[in-house]
């Protein structure tokens, strides 16, 4: 769990002793691609940190997929409603790609913020990261044209099309397949002249 550890330690300034606790109270978990965390209509009982893999997040709406988010290692995923209230989830959780996470149930959750405050901060701020990606995808999609969704998801996620199928990403942008494989060629043929 030292990816776990070292990620923690960027965020707050964790003793040796205190990051051991990770290990108490954390479990690694492995997913083979395709394979779900998390499904609709479940109760969400941990917050998982990625060690390894992408996980794609998506509820369904008339019958159709609708991709959320795509979430790559040193990410935090979960359904939050569902966690915090103990209500069903609409969230799916799926791997793309073989995949390891980290997690944590809710109750450990709470013994590990009793036995240390330090982690009641990191989850602060883990939370507040979440909910800032939230606002950015919003944003993006109501205010963003699909070819500026484009390019800054390249930018960040330089990889993203040797690790995720095309159609989850067109999914995610708003946009058909067919429209991502024009923006595409679009600024291919930009980038050549």
């Amino acid at each position: 769990m030292e990816s776990l550890k070292k990620y923690c330690l960027s965020v707050v300034p964790f003793l040796a002793s205190e990051l051991d606790l990770i290990d108490t109270f954390f479990v690694e978990k492995s997913f083979k691609k395709k394979e779900f965390l998390l499904e609709n209509g479940e109760i969400c009982p941990f917050i998982a940190f990625i060690h390894q893999g992408t996980i794609r997040h998506f509820h369904i709406k008339d019958g159709n997929e609708k991709t959320c988010d795509i979430s790559f290692e040193n990410a935090w995923v979960t359904d939050f409603q569902s966690f915090t209230n103990g209500t069903p989830c609409i969230m799916n959780l799926q791997a793309m790609e073989n995949t390891t996470i980290y997690y944590i149930e809710k109750q450990n959750l709470a013994k590990l913020y009793k036995s240390n405050p330090k982690f009641e901060t990191f989850g602060r701020l883990m939370a507040e990261k979440v909910a800032q990606r939230a606002t950015e995808i919003a944003i993006s999609l109501s205010s963003q044209k699909p070819e500026e969704r484009f390019q800054k998801l390249i930018f960040s996620q330089s990889n993203i099309f040797q690790r995720v199928p095309q159609k989850y990403i067109a999914n995610f942008l708003g946009i058909s397949p067919e429209s991502l494989s024009r923006i595409q060629n679009r600024i291919f043929k930009k980038s050549k002249s």
